[in-house]
């Protein structure tokens, strides 16, 4: 008989596997970003935010305060090592633009904050557990809600154009997993952000279905402007004569002699 543990790291390792195609969907905007070396409007505050959540989820992981989630841990650990290596490269484009100063080291300070405090005031699993679930339950919520925003333009514009497909889908999959995960041996803080990811994603699809008939598409009009070629100094041009067609309007017939000196 399988037991309760065996079907909960299964569906852990199958959360781990759509967690860290969710880390790497940001690969290819961030390499377009450092290869043009050009960062137009980008933010980085999704990003920073993700960096401080996979920080925070593998501290709440550790043994030492949330015992047995070894599989938090690997999939958060990744997460935190995606997030650095792209933050890594792309912060100082965007110190070069003026746009934005580097967070990771006010991150990486309130983390140590948060560890000290934890670790020399709170003495037992259970308070440290409920410290720092509590912290991530609330920043897993706000990166988890914050497709709303795309979600409120598609009901303006009656367009899924900016809410891609494939996102949501694999979004509403891995709150899946881990809000099984969780259920299984129950565990609130893991529980709260991805049931509310489950249903972020589940209105997005919702939605997708609702306004992708009512979304234009976009007809790309080929159109050949007409060319005029620079006339050489020594070719003479006959002048121009003016008529005027059937329904009035006039038409420019332009001769052009050439002569071809041997």
């Amino acid at each position: 008989m399988v037991s309760p543990d065996m079907i909960r790291n299964v569906v852990g390792i199958v959360g781990n596997v759509i967690s860290f195609g969710l880390f790497l969907s940001p690969v290819p905007t961030f390499w377009r970003i450092i290869k043009n070396k050009n960062v137009q409007d980008f933010k980085a505050d999704p990003y920073l935010a993700t960096l401080l959540n996979c920080m925070l989820w593998v501290f709440y992981g550790l043994p030492i305060i949330h015992p047995n989630s070894i599989l938090v841990i690997t999939i958060n650990g990744i997460g935190l090592v995606i997030e650095t290596c792209l933050s890594h490269h792309l912060l100082p484009l965007l110190r070069q633009e003026e746009q934005e100063e580097d967070g990771s080291a006010a991150e990486a300070l309130f983390m140590a904050a948060v560890a000290l405090g934890v670790l020399l005031g709170a003495h037992t699993h259970q308070r440290r557990s409920l410290i720092v679930g509590i912290l991530c339950v609330i920043f897993d919520t706000i990166i988890y809600s914050s497709p709303l925003t795309v979600m409120s333009q598609v009901v303006k514009t009656k367009s899924v154009e900016y809410m891609p497909l494939l996102l949501s889908v694999v979004s509403f999959l891995n709150g899946l997993c881990w809000t099984s995960y969780a259920l299984i041996h129950f565990d609130i803080f893991i529980t709260i952000p991805n049931g509310f990811g489950v249903l972020f994603a589940a209105v997005q699809l919702i939605l997708y279905v609702i306004y992708y008939w009512t979304t234009p598409n976009k007809q790309k009009n080929n159109l050949e402007l007409p060319t005029v070629a620079p006339v050489a100094k020594d070719t003479s041009v006959a002048p121009i004569s003016k008529d005027n067609d059937v329904n009035g309007s006039t038409a420019s017939h332009v001769t052009i002699d050439i002569t071809i000196q041997p």
